[in-house]
């Protein structure tokens, strides 16, 4: 036993019609869509420069002058190079300007020696990325990164503690400005 057909509204080509005009209209829509990789090589025109992946091995960084500044700098000449060292013909500067801030997260009160307080370490870099030849400022920003870490009651594993996560921050804000740098170049 079978249900009565319902009279339908709209006849069966009208339908597809509808689908196929739908079909057409998305394929339009995501073929206008200008998302591509951010450290793609290609370029997005025919004689256009190309992306960011080829700016960034063409920065030359400054000197800093702070230890974790130049710790910052180092991680970021090697991600920006893969490890080959400064350009030979940069086409672009990047100046750093780092600070370091420490700060006491929690405070134990201490009944033995084992048990340790912690501590924040937040490191914050300043950038501007300049073009060599026009002295135009391609790009410029900020970026934080804190890292926390164990306070021991010893004096030289305290300076130990606050080196290390002095390093931790300083590798993942050189990531961080890395990928800032990466935006602010595909931008050109």
């Amino acid at each position: 036993m079978s249900l009565p057909d319902q009279s339908r509204k709209f006849p069966v080509s009208f339908s597809r019609g509808m689908a196929v005009a739908a079909l057409v209209a998305s394929a339009v829509m995501v073929s206008a869509c200008t998302v591509r990789p951010l450290y793609s090589t290609a370029p997005t025109a025919s004689g256009a420069p190309a992306g960011a992946a080829t700016g960034l091995n063409s920065i030359k960084i400054l000197p800093v002058e702070t230890r974790y500044g130049q710790e910052i700098r180092n991680q970021l000449i090697f991600g920006l190079n893969g490890g080959a060292g400064q350009p030979a013909n940069p086409i672009y500067t990047l100046q750093l300007n780092a600070v370091a801030q420490k700060t006491s997260a929690v405070l134990v009160q201490r009944t033995t020696e084992d048990e340790p307080t912690a501590g924040t370490m937040m490191l914050t870099s300043v950038y501007v990325l300049r073009e060599i030849k026009t002295g135009n400022i391609v790009g410029k920003g900020k970026r934080t990164i804190s890292s926390s870490y164990d306070i021991p009651r010893q004096g030289f594993a305290q300076y130990r503690a606050e080196l290390d996560a002095q390093n931790r921050a300083a590798r993942e804000l050189a990531e961080l400005l890395r990928l800032a740098i990466a935006q602010d170049l595909s931008k050109l």
